[in-house]
């Protein structure tokens, strides 16, 4: 799965085979969480709820990115990445 951003210790990537609906997935401390892209609600999994906020407040911020990255992977294309939160 390639990773489209890092901060804070937090991994986010896009699966080139995942299933709908848009969603990306986020890493931290050895837990995941799956988040949808549209409604930026968790699918499955958890993140402690500080790095949860944070994933959030970004994807939020970089929600048409994520729209083109999912549309980029659907596509079996390269994804760019996404910058990270300051």
């Amino acid at each position: 799965m390639p990773t489209i951003s890092m901060f804070r210790g937090i991994k986010v990537f896009i699966n080139w085979r995942d299933h709908m609906p848009p969603h990306f997935h986020a890493a931290y401390g050895g837990q995941e969480v799956i988040v949808s892209i549209e409604e930026l609600e968790v699918l499955d999994g958890s993140l402690p709820g500080k790095q949860l906020k944070m994933l959030l407040g970004w994807a939020a911020f970089h929600q048409e990115e994520l729209r083109e990255n999912w549309q980029l992977a659907v596509a079996k294309q390269e994804l760019f990445a996404i910058e990270p939160l300051r």
